[in-house]
């Protein structure tokens, strides 16, 4: 909701980029707290928090992850072929971060390790960071 907002803000209407915000944070956020709550689990069901691991186990929470993760993945591509706006700079970064976020998540699903959860949870955070400046950093040179 923040890029919708903000985006609507400052131009006073809501076009293709500012949706295009909002869709792959949408889609990031649950892999991304999924993961923080798989190793916080216990300290959701000790405050009677519902986070997914607690409802419905930590194996039905690393389907879900994988699940956006992947619904994530072809968003996050397909912006470069709906807009001029962006360059082969942001192409490689969401086709690169995408594949490695894909990796981990793929890895997590499979394993359940603790270690896997950490290195997906702390990537998600690189993830979209490196996202954002690799559209930016096109969008300012296209």
């Amino acid at each position: 909701m923040p890029p919708l907002v903000g985006y609507a803000a400052i131009l006073g209407v809501l076009e293709l980029e500012a949706w295009y915000l909002f869709a792959v944070v949408f889609f990031w956020t649950p892999p991304h707290f999924w993961a923080l709550s798989l190793l916080i689990k216990e300290d959701y069901a000790r405050a009677g928090v519902p986070m997914m691991p607690v409802v419905s186990g930590e194996a039905a929470t690393r389907v879900q992850i994988l699940l956006y993760t992947v619904l994530m993945l072809p968003l996050t591509v397909m912006y470069y072929f709906a807009t001029s706006k962006l360059g082969v700079v942001y192409l490689v970064s969401a086709v690169v971060l995408g594949l490695v976020f894909f990796g981990l998540a793929f890895k997590l699903w499979r394993s359940g390790e603790r270690k896997d959860t950490v290195n997906l949870y702390k990537f998600s955070l690189l993830y979209l960071f490196l996202l954002f400046v690799a559209l930016m950093f096109d969008a300012a040179t296209v």
